[in-house]
């Protein structure tokens, strides 16, 4: 398909696009596999009335992309963002991408887009000025017009430069503005998804329907690790308008209506082989442990700890637990697949569109080229979208109903059973503090569950040592990312311990770190949390119930202060308020950038104090949001958000940082309400309870 001919559709609740070009649909292709192209014709197109295209392989999550991205490319070419039309996660017409994950769409792709936009500004300059008669220099360029300074009638366009084609020219890598001269970047700037997701336009996967689909509904074991042996369908074949595909241990039930489908489906008797592991989501810890236990190597070793020990005046030790957790997206994997003319088309809600057509071609034995994704609107991810189980069953359907769209359409219940959880985990730490207490003597860590990923931080440790586990299989159920997968469970050890390490010298929170840090940037960050917060720090607990926490993913860095009221008579933990101070170099979109931070904290709040898989051998208990508890309104604290002005001109992104450090400040807070150490994620009421019986 052409790119004309699927912007003229606008298929599958893409944003409607604008401009058309004879080029053919296949996009210009990486120098080498995983490398982003080197003609930036592949990422931006002019369409004869001089809009601007922008197509780049990341998806929209809800988290802005698209006008983030949109705001880079205006900048270099001086244009409004409305002036840029975006279409994203289409693997034919959009160049390969690494997936939408790990804050990888500013930390990778927005350079790569930025500098595509820097060398589109420099060709159409240098064609405007042959097409003018003057010099490029002499020339100024805004909102898709370009003219001579000198002579402002004498002037061009963008639509007349390039009239819809392919611009041939290219002159290699070209620096972006300066940050002095940017006025784009770092204003606020209506999101682009927004008009369409208030009234209801946005077109997620399962909005799609293409004539003649049929729903599938698959006959799935009742644990994970099952795998169907057997299955009568006799009763549900006499349901009028069903059809049974069978591939493999796959089992769909299709009708043209979804509920007919499901209740076909319930009168499938199949039977199932497979062993359950002998743990439940009690045992999980200690099981962990003890698996975990002959594969432990030491990944960071720093100085003699034995030696460091004997040097400390003040010494604690720490166990920090952490539940499996549950994606719990809004929108569940949801795909639409159809097998036409020897290739596969599928639309999936992703984060990951070439992984996904990747994925799909190796589940078919077809050419990547003979698959398709195209991604719509999607309704959260968060890391359980990088993997792609709906679309690869959606297409193995597809595959036996040539020509037939098929519809697969997780509900709750499969979103729980399937899903690639946040790995249970177990920290213990060991710890110690000088006589002077201004230096940690030694640090002793070990996971099992997690790897030590950012376990390390902007403190000042000489003698420490880090272990984790090398163990395939360790955990007995399927897991997956986690937003800023690791760093949020080696966070919360690490601040509760060192927490713990200021209470029993006397020290406040805030003290103790400053003295331990070694990043002028973390130093910034904690006096403006604290003059932004109107906190005076002093030893705890002081029965205020303020807390603190520091966090870094990859170059970024944040604080985060929470204050927390204690039912001591119920252990309830109510949120009263919240604050980050975030380090993420430019903030390119500031509104973008907080409500990330905000939604990131309301998140995180769920998933310090409620949100928990429970299960029994490989049969997951949860069933829906009745026993799987996301936050609710009256849980959400008010939220502040500052951004530390770095004054550069990189960006890391903020998915992920504002993630890591939620669950540490609020334990930290509960201990200074209450004098209790709440050391297991999620700190539920009876939890909290348990805790306060050991407060003396």
């Amino acid at each position: 398909m052409r790119r004309r001919s699927f912007l003229q559709s606008a298929t599958a609740g893409a944003l409607t696009l604008f401009f058309t070009t004879p080029s053919g649909a296949a996009p210009i292709e990486p120098t080498r596999p995983g490398a982003y192209p080197e003609d930036f014709n592949a990422f931006l197109k002019i369409s004869a009335d001089g809009r601007v295209g922008c197509f780049v392989g990341k998806t929209e999550l809800g988290q802005g992309a698209m006008t983030v991205l949109a705001m880079l490319v205006a900048e270099e070419l001086e244009l409004d963002p409305a002036q840029v039309d975006m279409l994203l996660g289409d693997t034919d017409l959009c160049p390969w991408d690494l997936p939408t994950g790990g804050s990888l769409t500013m930390w990778h792709t927005a350079p790569v887009l930025r500098g595509a936009a820097a060398e589109a500004r420099a060709v159409l300059l240098g064609l405007a000025a042959k097409a003018l008669g003057a010099p490029a220099a002499d020339l100024t360029l805004k909102d898709g017009a370009i003219w001579v300074k000198a002579a402002p009638t004498r002037r061009t366009t963008f639509g007349a430069l390039v009239q819809g084609r392919k611009m041939a020219r290219h002159l290699g890598k070209v620096k972006p503005k300066p940050l002095s001269e940017c006025t784009v970047l770092g204003r606020r700037v209506p999101r682009k998804d927004a008009l369409a997701k208030v009234t209801g336009a946005a077109k997620y996967a399962g909005d799609l329907r293409l004539p003649g689909t049929l729903h599938a509904c698959i006959l799935r074991p009742p644990a994970q690790g099952q795998k169907l042996t057997t299955a009568d369908t006799a009763a549900a074949e006499r349901v009028p308008g069903v059809r049974i595909v069978r591939d493999g241990t796959l089992l769909a039930v299709l009708h043209a209506q979804p509920d007919t489908a499901r209740k076909a489906l319930a009168l499938v008797k199949g039977t199932f082989e497979g062993t359950e592991p002998d743990v439940d989501d009690v045992r999980i810890y200690q099981y962990l442990v003890d698996k975990a236990a002959p594969g432990q190597r030491v990944m960071i070793a720093r100085g003699d700890v034995a030696a460091g020990e004997k040097r400390a005046a003040t010494v604690v030790e720490g166990e920090y637990r952490n539940a499996y957790e549950g994606h719990a997206t809004l929108e569940p994997h949801t795909s639409v697949a159809q097998w036409q003319e020897g290739r596969m088309t599928v639309w999936a809600s992703n984060q990951s569109p070439f992984v996904f057509r990747d994925s799909v071609a190796e589940a078919l034995k077809l050419d990547k080229d003979k698959v398709r994704i195209i991604t719509p609107f999607v309704g959260g991810g968060f890391g359980g979208k990088l993997v792609a189980p709906a679309a690869v069953e959606a297409a193995r359907i597809a595959r036996q109903v040539p020509g037939v769209p098929i519809q697969v359409a997780w509900n709750r219940e499969e979103d729980f059973l399937l899903d690639g959880y946040r790995p249970a985990a177990v920290v213990k730490i060991r710890s110690g503090l000088d006589a002077g207490r201004g230096a940690i003597t030694f640090w002793d860590n070990i996971a099992a569950g997690v790897s030590q990923g950012e376990a390390e931080f902007a403190y000042d440790m000489q003698t420490n040592r880090y272990q984790a586990p090398a163990v395939p299989d360790l955990h007995p159920l399927k897991v997956g990312a986690w937003r800023a997968p690791n760093a949020h469970t080696n966070a919360f050890a690490r601040e509760c311990q060192l927490d713990a390490l200021a209470a029993k010298a006397g020290l406040d929170p805030v003290t103790l770190r400053r003295r331990l840090a070694n990043d002028p940037r973390l130093l910034r960050l904690l006096d403006l949390a604290l003059e932004a917060f109107g906190w005076e720090p002093a030893p705890g607990p002081t029965g205020r119930g303020i807390g603190l926490a520091c966090g870094a993913w990859r170059q970024a860095l944040v604080v985060a202060v929470a204050e927390v009221a204690v039912d001591k008579a119920t252990g309830k933990v109510q949120v009263l308020r919240f604050l980050e101070a975030v380090d993420v170099g430019l903030v390119v979109n500031p509104d973008g950038a907080r409500q990330q931070v905000e939604g990131a904290i309301t998140m995180c709040i769920g998933q310090a104090l409620s949100e928990e898989i429970h299960f029994k051998g490989g049969r997951i208990l949860n069933k829906n949001f009745d026993t799987y508890l996301l936050p609710r309104f009256s849980a959400i604290p008010r939220i502040q958000v500052v951004f530390a002005d770095s004054g550069t001109s990189t960006t890391q992104g903020i998915g992920e940082p504002p993630v890591v450090p939620v669950a540490a400040a609020l334990a930290n807070a509960v201990f200074d309400a209450t004098g209790a150490r709440v050391t297991h994620v999620p700190f539920t009421p009876e939890r909290v309870l348990e805790a306060l019986k050991r407060v003396p």
